[in-house]
């Protein structure tokens, strides 16, 4: 359901993975640096169960002005009703300002599974144990 107005999102490409959302605001928004601030789309959805949308960054606005979206990627469960909403972030040493329209973020759509846990008193072993952050080297 789209209540903003903005276009409903689209694939850019054939082959592209994610739709770009956009800024749905009465006014521009000015991140200042480090700010964050959530942005509404005007969107609303409902996903069929077993699938998500994925909110990502932008990687124009993250090259170009540090702009990005700050839990990334966001999830947006089957069972949720709200408007899509997108947390940015200013990293960078300047203020960015969003303008109504502006694309903010992009959404992929999703499967997943759910998984079945269960308690056990040992692993598997493999080659790498339990090795963690940086445990595989630099080359």
């Amino acid at each position: 359901m789209n209540k903003g107005r903005q276009e409903l999102p689209a694939y850019a490409t054939s082959q592209s993975a994610g739709m770009d959302l956009r800024a749905n605001i009465d006014a521009p928004v000015t991140l200042r640096p480090m700010e964050r601030r959530l942005i509404g789309t005007g969107l609303y959805i409902e996903l069929p169960e077993g699938y998500e949308a994925q909110v990502r960054p932008r990687s124009g606005l993250a090259l170009r002005h540090g702009v990005t979206v700050l839990n990334s990627p966001g999830t947006i469960d089957a069972d949720y009703r709200g408007e899509i909403m997108v947390l940015l972030v200013n990293l960078s040493a300047e203020d960015f300002t969003v303008n109504d329209g502006e694309r903010i973020a992009q959404m992929v759509i999703a499967r997943h599974e759910r998984a079945q846990l269960a308690k056990a008193d040992s692993l598997g072993e493999t080659e790498r144990g339990d090795g963690g952050y940086g445990h595989t080297g630099i080359k």
